[in-house]
């Protein structure tokens, strides 16, 4: 019994420190693209065109997949017209970098100023905390105020997103960097509880 747990803790021990690893890891590639995305803005905008062209290629890719894989002519027809939509996606932004990044920021604007409407809205709604409806009128002002300056601004609006994809990757991998060190922590302080449950 005791070389049982004796191997439990051994283990997790093990898949705390990989877990770890993973995170920090991540974490550092995600502070090496952030400092990128904040010193070179212009790269990061064409670099978020391309990986869309990436992913219209690979939706068009999956849309021609279930399009065979489909019995009925319904399916079919509609999951290679998707397709279709998806490769000239692709194609257009690869080709034309500039109008993409353009419409690319006009859909974010539009997502911000409908979702901080709603935001708006849903903080007038009864049955929430007041702090709660304050926190959802603020940042639906401040989803609204970002989508206007988004259509109001487009190019430096692309600055800006790829600034803010910057400052999101930075904080996102110094979380990421900050949870495996707490992980790997946890990983010791398992075995060495193992260590004086064999002591026992």
């Amino acid at each position: 019994m005791r070389m049982l747990l004796q191997r439990q803790a051994e283990g997790m021990s093990v898949m705390f420190k990989s877990s770890s690893t993973s995170l920090i890891l991540l974490g550092i590639l995600a502070v090496i693209v952030g400092i990128f995305a904040v010193a070179w803005p212009g790269v990061t905008i064409l670099a978020l065109v391309i990986l869309f062209a990436v992913y219209a290629f690979a939706d068009a890719g999956l849309q021609a997949t279930r399009a065979f894989g489909s019995r009925a002519v319904g399916p079919v027809f509609g999951h290679l017209l998707l397709g279709l939509i998806d490769l000239a996606a692709g194609l257009v932004a690869l080709a034309w970098p500039a109008p993409t990044a353009f419409v690319l920021v006009i859909v974010v604007a539009a997502w911000a100023l409908a979702g901080g409407v709603a935001e708006f809205l849903a903080g007038f709604r009864s049955g929430e905390a007041a702090g709660t409806r304050a926190l959802l009128i603020l940042s639906g002002l401040v989803s609204v105020a970002f989508g206007v300056l988004l259509f109001a601004r487009p190019g430096v609006g692309a600055v800006t997103l790829a600034l803010l994809f910057g400052l999101y990757a930075l904080i996102y991998g110094v979380s990421q960097i900050t949870a495996g060190i707490q992980v790997r922590h946890l990983g010791g302080d398992v075995k060495s509880l193992s260590e004086l449950r064999n002591a026992a």
